[in-house]
Parts: C-alpha cells; structure tokens; sequence
C-alpha cells in the first residue's frame, strides 16, 4: 500500500496531489500499480482562484531499472492508463461578476509515466521520490500534467 502527495506546480502551492496505490510486487523488482487520485488546482480570475479537481484511477506497471543487490535502493520507471472526472469550479458556470465559464466538466482518460527513487527505510516501510506526467484527453483544461512528489510504501 502506498500513499503519494507530491506539487503540480511551483507557481502556486494550491496545485497539489494526493494519491493512494496499491502495488503488487514481481520479480526483479518490478510491480503493478493501482491507485486513485484526487487532484487540486486554481486558476486566477481576477480576484478569485478557480479550483480545478480532478478524480482520476490509473492502472500500470513498473520497472526496476537500476538496483544494488540487496534492492535497498532502487530506481523504476512506470507508465499508467488513467481515468476519471474533472470538474470545474465546483460545477458553477456563472462568476460572482456575471462572466461564464465556458470550458465544461469532463470525462478524462489518458496515459501516465513516473520515474521513482525508492529507498527501504526498514523492512516494512519505503520511501519513494518520484517525477511523473500525465497527458490527458477530453478536457477543456491543460492536456500535458507534470509533477514531482515524495510518498510513502508499506509492504505487507
């Protein structure tokens, strides 16, 4: 079981990622990922911030590509199918100033590619500093993702 939280951008420190994945372990120290997700975002307008969530699943796999013998320190690289919802304002169209947002909820499905640091902190606990991107389809919104994050991986 892994739990991520991670930036999605330096700009604003309202745009941010909370994840839970479950990972099932095969050999050479490659997994599968399944995982949820709920993303936060703002857009400025005027005086107001926009909130920009997003409520995605993904599915995938990951693959060891460098590891000392022991896989105390590894690093992986995955690539992910992702699904989801985006809304928009919190599904209000009309601005406190009478303007309208245009750009709709939506149906979001994409692909997803993570680059992770993964280093044991005992037998149970692992601790993961990842890069990942998400390019999305069917949103009115930005389709290229990028963001970094630290997470934390218990094994049962």
């Amino acid at each position: 079981m892994e739990i991520n939280a991670g930036l999605l951008s330096k700009e604003v420190s309202d745009n941010y990622y909370l994840n839970i994945m479950l990972t099932v372990n095969g050999k050479n120290g490659n997994y599968w990922l399944w995982g949820a997700e709920y993303t936060h975002q703002v857009a400025d307008y005027r005086d107001l911030q926009l909130p920009l969530e997003a409520y995605t699943g993904e599915v995938g796999y990951s693959l060891q590509l460098l590891g000392d013998a022991r896989k105390t320190i590894t690093l992986n690289a995955g690539l992910t199918a992702i699904a989801g919802y985006e809304t928009i304002n919190r599904s209000k169209a009309m601005l406190y100033d009478g303007s309208v947002i245009l750009d709709k909820n939506n149906f979001i499905y994409g692909a997803g590619g993570r680059l992770s640091f993964e280093t044991y902190l005992s037998d149970r606990f692992v601790l993961l500093l990842q890069g990942r991107t998400k390019v999305f389809w069917g949103t009115d919104l930005k389709q290229f993702r990028p963001s970094a994050g630290v997470g934390l991986r218990f094994n049962f």
